[in-house]
């Protein structure tokens, strides 16, 4: 199996590279697992008790059961990949099975930061985006499709966002084997990493 590490501040475009490498490579033999499916339960706190955990610091994602669920994948396993509502900024309670493929992408904004996540990567690519970028996207994104309004976003920006990219996520190029500087023609580092995929499915 080839793991690939997709990582990046929010907003960076992460998803997008992964669509990418998917839409063209088309094959049953690639499937995606996202760090946002292992945010830590936190069904034993009040709903307003949720909205105030740091999303974005490490201790917020469940890193164990990420680590458990690849290897699992690795060794053939199917898993139950946990399903994540940001709404209610908590895991639903269902999940969603996954089944082991030759090609694994892994994305997300820390998982370069957690050493022994980081270990099992075959690939390590980092998304980079200009953080005014990044907060434009955020920006829509929440707001459209997650129910936040404008104040909530732009004050969780301020006070975990921005510091928690400049203290986890950023440091963590220095990991990266692949830098992608994000724009819509930036297709070099898509290809040779599709040329990859290529070859170990074709194997």
């Amino acid at each position: 199996m080839l793991i690939i590490g997709i990582a990046g501040g929010t907003g960076s475009g992460k998803t997008t590279v992964v669509n990418q490498i998917i839409d063209e490579l088309q094959h049953d033999e690639v499937d995606v697992i996202y760090q946002d499916s292992y945010y830590m339960d936190t069904s034993h706190l009040t709903f307003e008790e949720r909205k105030q955990i740091n999303f974005d610091h490490p201790k917020s994602i469940d890193f164990e059961l990420l680590q458990e669920h690849l290897s699992s994948l690795k060794a053939g396993v199917p898993i139950e990949q946990p399903i994540y509502s940001f709404k209610e900024h908590n895991r639903t309670g269902e999940t969603v099975t996954t089944l082991p493929k030759k090609v694994m992408i892994v994305e997300g904004i820390l998982i370069l930061a957690h050493k022994e996540l980081r270990d099992m990567f075959d690939i390590k690519m980092f998304v980079h985006a200009d953080s005014d970028e990044r907060l434009i996207r955020r920006l829509k994104r929440d707001i459209q499709e997650r129910g936040r309004d404008l104040d909530e976003v732009l004050n969780r920006y301020q006070t975990t966002l921005k510091p928690m990219h400049q203290q986890f996520i950023e440091p963590t190029k220095e990991f990266a084997d692949i830098i992608i500087p994000y724009n819509k023609y930036n297709n070099v580092a898509i290809n040779i990493v599709q040329s990859v995929i290529k070859e170990r499915i074709l194997s």
